[in-house]
C-alpha cells in the first residue's frame, strides 16, 4: 500500500529526489565512490554546493548583496547565531512570538542582548497572527517566524518596517512566491520543504553584518561562512546534495510561483473538507491558516483515536496533532501531492458518512 507522507518533519520527498539520492549513495557522480564518503573538498563536491546556491539564489531572486550558506545545526543553532551576529549586549532586538519556536528564539537571543516581544498569539494557544503592534525603530533587528508548524498560523502578509527583518522559515521557505528580498536574513531548515535534514539555509545580507562589537566564536560567526564558502567546517555533504536535488525539483515545477498554484490547491481540498464536514473543525483563525500545517481536532474528541486508525489502515501516515494543540495536524509540504491529500480528503469523508 502507498503511504500518503504528511510527516511535519522530516518530510515526504520527491521520488525522483529519493530515486537519484539513492544511486549516490551507491555511485556518486561517476566516481566509483559513495556521496557518503567523498571528500567536501573534490572539485565534484565543489560543483554540488555551487549550483546548490546559485539554485537557491535564482528561486529566492535574490540581489547581489545575499550570500547563501549551507550550515549545520538547525533552526535552534540559528536562534543564537542570529543574536550573536546582529545583537550587541547594550541594544535590543525585536521579536513577534507566535508559536513554540519564536519562544524558543527569544530565549536565546535573550543570552545576547535585550529582546522586545512586540506581540504575541500565546493568550489564545497560538491560533493568529498578531496584526497590531509597533516596531521599535531603535532595534537591531525585527524577527519573525513566517509559518508556525505547531499551531498551523502562516504570515499572509509579511510586516513592512525599516530596521532589518530576520525570518525563520524553516516550514514554508520556498511554498509560495513573496518578496525574498524584503528581508535581510532568512534561514530554514531544509527538511520540510527544501531537502533531507541535516543542513539549514541562510541567506544573508552582507550589508548588515561585522558591526557588533562582540567577539563572535568562529563557526557561529555568518562571515566566516561566508569567507569559507560554507566549508569552515566539514559541510553535511549528503544533506547539501539532496538539497541540491529537491532545488532542481523544485525549478522544473516552475520555481515558488508554480509550486504556490499547487500548494493553493492542496490546502483549499483539505479546509473546505474541514469546514463542511460535521465531523471536524479547523483550530486556527482563518485568516492566518498555514498552507504547509492544516491543525484540526474533531468535535467529539471520543472519536479521534478511531479516525486515526482508520486513516493508519488507508495508509495515512503522520498526522497526529501535536501534544500541545491536539487533535490532527496534515503537513502539505511542497513534495506532498494533490492525490495524496485528496484521498486524506476521501478518507474524512467515508469517515463521516460511516458515523452518520
Amino acid at each position: 500500500m502507498y503511504q500518503h507522507n504528511f510527516n511535519a518533519g522530516p518530510s515526504h520527498l520527491p521520488e525522483s529526489v529519493l530515486k537519484q539520492s539513492i544511486g549516490a549513495i551507491k555511485n556518486f557522480d561517476d566516481t566509483g565512490l559513495s556521496i557518503l564518503e567523498i571528500s567536501h573538498r573534490s572539485e565534484n563536491f565543489t560543483t554540488v554546493i555551487e549550483e546548490a546556491r546559485s539554485i537557491a539564489k535564482e528561486l529566492m531572486n535574490l540581489e547581489d548583496d545575499f550570500e547563501v550558506l549551507f550550515l549545520h545545526g538547525g533552526g535552534r543553532t540559528q536562534f543564537m547565531e542570529v543574536a550573536m551576529n546582529l545583537l550587541d549586549n547594550d541594544k535590543k532586538a525585536a521579536y513577534i512570538d507566535t508559536g513554540t519556536w519564536s519562544s524558543k528564539a527569544i530565549e536565546e537571543a535573550q543570552l545576547f542582548g535585550k529582546v522586545e516581544v512586540i506581540a504575541s498569539s500565546k493568550d489564545k494557544n497560538y491560533s493568529y497572527i498578531p496584526q497590531s503592534y509597533s516596531i521599535p525603530e531603535d532595534a537591531s533587528y525585527l524577527h519573525i517566524t513566517t509559518n508556525n508548524t505547531i499551531y498551523g498560523t502562516e504570515y499572509q502578509n509579511i510586516p513592512a518596517c525599516t530596521i532589518p527583518l530576520v525570518a525563520d522559515m524553516s516550514s514554508d521557505i520556498l511554498s509560495r512566491d513573496i518578496n525574498f528580498n524584503r528581508f535581510s536574513l532568512i534561514y530554514a531548515g531544509a527538511q520540510k520543504n527544501i531537502g533531507a535534514a541535516g543542513v539549514t539555509l541562510v541567506a544573508v545580507r552582507k550589508s548588515i553584518l561585522g558591526k557588533i562589537k562582540r567577539p563572535i566564536p568562529a563557526i557561529m560567526d555568518y562571515c566566516v561562512h561566508i569567507k569559507n564558502g560554507s566549508m569552515y567546517n566539514t559541510p553535511p555533504v549528503f544533506a547539501i546534495y539532496t538539497c541540491l536535488l529537491t532545488l532542481r525539483w523544485l525549478k522544473e515545477q516552475g520555481g515558488a510561483a508554480g509550486i504556490e498554484k499547487m500548494n493553493i490547491r492542496k490546502a483549499e481540498a483539505l479546509y473546505h473538507e474541514i469546514d463542511t464536514n460535521p465531523l471536524f473543525k479547523g483550530t486556527v483563525a482563518k485568516e492566518d491558516r498555514s498552507r504547509m500545517n492544516v491543525c484540526f481536532v474533531m468535535e467529539d474528541k471520543d472519536l479521534e483515536k478511531e479516525f486515526a486508525d482508520y486513516c493508519k489502515k488507508e495508509g495515512m501516515y503522520g498526522i497526529k496533532g501535536h501534544r500541545s494543540v491536539g487533535g490532527f495536524r496534515v503537513s502539505l509540504y511542497n513534495a506532498v501531492s494533490l492525490e495524496s491529500t485528496k484521498a486524506l480528503v476521501q478518507a474524512m469523508e467515508h469517515f463521516a458518512k460511516v458515523k452518520a
